[in-house]
């Protein structure tokens, strides 16, 4: 029986998320295939419906808009933040990821937007937010999970 991709499934895929230029962002097409379980949060909801109706042997080129993946950048994650809340040692640049620790004793990371004398402009949110995806797979195994 080829299982069709839903709710309550394994699925075993190989992956790659590229940018509209052709840029590949993450991929496992030369590595081990991924097995996530649908709803496990493995996956962003928007890529898991993506994936909906596909079976073993599948292979699909799917785009992915902004709101199905990381979502719209939210003007509220650009934080204006002291000069010298960063070590002298750093050297700040735009484009620079720097990780933060969030009050949940985890890490956020920022990527630096601009560099002034007392500021230093970091922007919160997620590097592929406001992105078109395009979600290449290729399913290789479609079960009910147990």
């Amino acid at each position: 029986m080829n299982s069709a991709i839903g709710e309550g499934m394994q699925v075993t895929l190989h992956f790659a998320i590229k940018l509209a230029d052709g840029t590949t962002v993450d991929s496992n097409f030369d590595k081990s295939p991924a097995t996530f379980q649908v709803g496990d949060g493995n996956l962003l909801p928007g890529f898991e419906q993506a994936l909906f109706g596909l079976k073993t042997g599948d292979k699909r080129e799917i785009v992915i808009k902004p709101e199905q993946g990381f979502g719209m950048p939210n003007p509220n994650n650009i934080q204006q933040i002291a000069r010298q809340s960063f070590t002298a040692d750093l050297e700040l640049e735009p484009g620079l990821m720097v990780s933060f620790a969030d009050a949940n004793n985890g890490e956020l990371p920022g990527m630096i937007k601009r560099v002034e004398a007392d500021l230093v402009e970091v922007d919160f949110n997620h590097p592929l937010a406001g992105r078109d995806l395009i979600f290449s797979v290729h399913i290789l195994d479609v079960q009910p999970s147990n």
